[in-house]
């Protein structure tokens, strides 16, 4: 790391360059060649899935996402002969369309259920000609454009469904409001607008050569659609969190002395090191989802991972170039003043957080204790989490989407917002009628407000819809698929057909069941790499279990807060949110792999810290004091940072965006506060020196890893030269 670092200083311009033209060629590459992101979704060996599948191999026309257009009147009614017409137009406007495969009208014959009792509300069935992710966003604004066209003059005309919600949601801006909110508050922390930069600058490098390669990538691997915007959010985090705390260290190592040169060598090979394990650490978070067994997971993976190696290699080698080329101009012209008078620093100690460290060790037990009920009190509400996929009613007011499920809710119920489909694959009238039979047996079960009759799509297979009496987000309709599934549909076969239970609303209790059954299984991979990791690293049992605990504990307060504001409606007005349900499969998940590599960034920067002044003092209470007081300035302004950028998303319109903000802003808040601040130290100083107790069996087997760096020889034997009385020959060899 030494040597990197000397090299990179030394070699500032070639470095400076070599990255340059690293950021210039490869967008421009990937300006001409473009992105490949694709939202592939397979969830293989349910029974969602198969029904989807059956559909696009035998009747790919009917295996198309189904939106629901809705008409309402004020006044009249649909079937009126003028109003009539006038939604015949429009519905005969839209099957002309690109993408549109068929519509299904409320006055065809046997639709008549499509019209609600008091005649004022009706819906068509849109099926488009390929699933959610086939279908372009253009073509869905499109849609959506020709629709609300003709809603005027006491007709209103709306559409939901799938492919509409996708083209609805659009991103925001969350990476520029991240870099101004670094700028502001690094600014604040070191009171210098080049110190200020120099994290920023170091991010931006990383994230533009990053999201280049991830681009060019996507055309070899499949990635999702949004990975390059996940990516930004975590490259943003991560890279201001590395060159905030290696610049955080060369200024100390300036204040003491040291010339720019080995200030930025003794940075690297101490925080440097930190910053290097903390990236393999995020890396192992991240690719940990490989694990779950969903695939569209493995690219998002992936290309986050991708991001976060760069930010790690511009930390450990741009970021040295750029402190060769501003050298003690980082520090603040008071501080450069004092540094030339010889007024240096013999200590890098914050007072007020000495004071702080002072009370902790005082009173460790009644803070660690107290700390820790917090936590778990925060975390308390996780244990009734229901995952599941939010629907439509939870959209903003004026969306077209929201106004539909509105309607179809009044008009019909709730449950015609997300039908089931029942499938299968039919072989002559034996085959056709044990489907009838299913359906019938179906349409009686509680819980079914209406199932349509059986229809033949392709050669032979037999579709019908069904329409639960509950929300797709309903627990209850969660409910309904499983006793559909184990209960009602196989006694009505028969032995005679394979019926399956389908459609988008059985597609999102599928996945959040995988996600689900396979969430202790991810978290654990990931928590046992990383302890693995901290273990070598740290030399000790104690401090990766501790490190585990104490992320765990943060997710888990993280979690509790939004199934409190979510799932159970606490406070959830004062963020705009208006309906409660289930949170969002994905976003465990999501947040445990963001949130694990964020809090290992704070947790490698605060132990590695203390092991350093341990190893130098051997006193336990001594390193816990030095290495908190050193740290928790910079530790906190880093999560400042964070809890910045993601509480802004609170603001925002989308449910699933409020979501993410507030648990990644929450377990932020708590992690780098009450977590790291609090109950680390309070533990260590309870445990003295049995935190660094390793066997020594396990000593001799563990990889010999340096956190907290390697003397340097040189200057080690320069001292022992100037020190000595004996005249040494310069020319001799050393």
């Amino acid at each position: 790391m030494r040597t990197l670092a000397r090299w990179c200083f030394r070699h500032r311009w070639i470095v400076l360059i070599g990255w340059a033209v690293a950021l210039v060629g490869l967008s421009a590459i990937h300006a001409a060649a473009g992105s490949n992101y694709k939202d592939e979704f397979k969830l293989s060996g349910t029974d969602s899935f198969d029904a989807l599948h059956l559909l696009q191999k035998s009747a790919p026309k009917a295996s198309g996402d189904q939106e629901q257009l809705v008409v309402a009147v004020k006044d009249g009614k649909i079937t009126d002969p003028q109003t009539k017409a006038r939604v015949q137009t429009a519905l005969d406007a839209v099957g002309k369309m690109p993408h549109v495969a068929s519509v299904a009208s409320p006055f065809d014959t046997g639709n008549e259920a499509q019209v609600s009792k008091d005649g004022r509300i009706a819906f068509a069935t849109v099926t488009l000609d390929d699933d959610v992710v086939g279908v372009p966003i253009d073509a869905s604004k499109d849609i959506v454009s020709k629709v609300q066209s003709f809603s005027k003059d006491g007709l209103q005309v709306e559409i939901g469904g799938q492919a509409i919600e996708q083209a609805r949601q659009q991103g925001g801006g969350g990476v520029g409001i991240g870099f101004i909110a670094a700028l502001v508050i690094l600014m604040v922390v070191f009171g210098s607008f080049l110190a200020a930069i120099l994290p920023l600058l170091t991010a931006a490098f990383a994230l533009g050569v990053g999201v280049a390669v991830i681009g060019l990538l996507s055309h070899a691997l499949t990635m999702a659609s949004f990975s390059s915007e996940l990516s930004l959010l975590i490259g943003l985090g991560v890279g201001v969190d590395y060159a905030l705390f290696i610049v955080t260290r060369y200024r100390q190592e300036i204040m003491r002395g040291a010339t720019p040169e080995d200030a930025a060598v003794n940075s690297l090979d101490t925080s440097g090191r930190a910053v290097l394990f903390a990236g393999i650490t995020v890396c192992i978070a991240l690719l940990g989802m490989f694990a779950l067994g969903v695939s569209f997971l493995y690219g998002v993976a992936t290309a986050a991972s991708i991001v976060v190696a760069f930010t790690v290699l511009a930390a450990l080698t741009l970021l040295p170039a750029f402190l060769a080329l501003f050298g003690k101009r980082v520090l603040t012209g008071k501080q450069r003043r004092a540094v030339a008078a010889g007024e240096l620093t013999t200590t890098d100690e914050s007072p007020a957080w000495a004071r702080w460290a002072d009370i902790l060790q005082k009173r460790p037990v009644v803070l660690a204790v107290s700390a820790t009920v917090i936590m778990l009190l925060l975390a308390a509400p996780a244990l009734s989490m229901r995952l599941g996929s939010s629907d439509a009613g939870n959209d903003p007011a004026s969306s077209t989407t929201r106004k539909a499920y509105d309607l179809l809710a009044q008009g019909f119920g709730p449950g015609f917002n997300g039908p089931l489909q029942l499938v299968a694959e039919v072989k002559g009238d034996e085959g056709k009628a044990a489907f009838t039979r299913v359906v019938d047996a179906v349409r009686k079960t509680d819980g079914v407000v209406a199932a349509t009759k059986p229809v033949i799509v392709g050669k032979n297979i037999a579709l019908a819809q069904v329409y639960p009496q509950h929300s797709p987000q309903d627990a209850a309709t969660s409910d309904l698929v499983k006793h559909l599934r184990t209960s009602v549909v196989p006694p009505a076969e028969q032995g005679q057909v394979n019926v399956l239970v389908g459609g988008s609303t059985a597609i999102g209790i599928d996945f959040s069941k995988v996600l689900g059954d396979k969430l202790p299984l991810f978290i654990g991979i990931v928590v046992l790499l990383s302890f693995l990791l901290l273990m070598a690293v740290f030399r000790s049992l104690v401090i990766p279990a501790m490190a585990a605990v104490m992320n765990l504990l943060s997710v888990a307060a993280a979690f509790g807060v939004v199934v409190a504001v979510f799932q159970h409606g606490w406070g959830a007005e004062l963020i705009g949110v208006d309906r409660t349900g289930p949170i969002e499969a994905f976003l465990p998940v999501m947040v445990f792999a963001i949130l694990f590599g964020l809090s290992m960034d704070y947790e490698m920067f605060l132990l590695s810290r203390i092991k350093e002044e341990y190893d130098k003092t051997g006193d336990n209470g001594l390193a816990v004091a030095d290495g908190l007081s050193a740290t928790a300035r910079v530790i906190t302004a880093a999560a400042l940072i964070m809890v910045t950028v993601f509480g802004s998303f609170v603001f925002g319109d989308e449910r699933v965006i409020k979501e993410f903000g507030l648990g990644l802003a929450v377990a932020i808040l708590v992690d780098a506060t009450i977590v790291r601040m609090l109950l680390v130290p309070a533990t260590m100083e309870l445990l003295g020196d049995a935190n660094w107790w390793l066997p020594k069996w396990l000593d001799r087997i563990l990889p010999n890893v340096h956190i907290e760096g390697e003397p340097d020889l040189d200057q080690e034997i320069e001292e022992l030269l100037e020190a000595s009385p004996v005249v040494v020959d310069e020319g001799a060899p050393r």
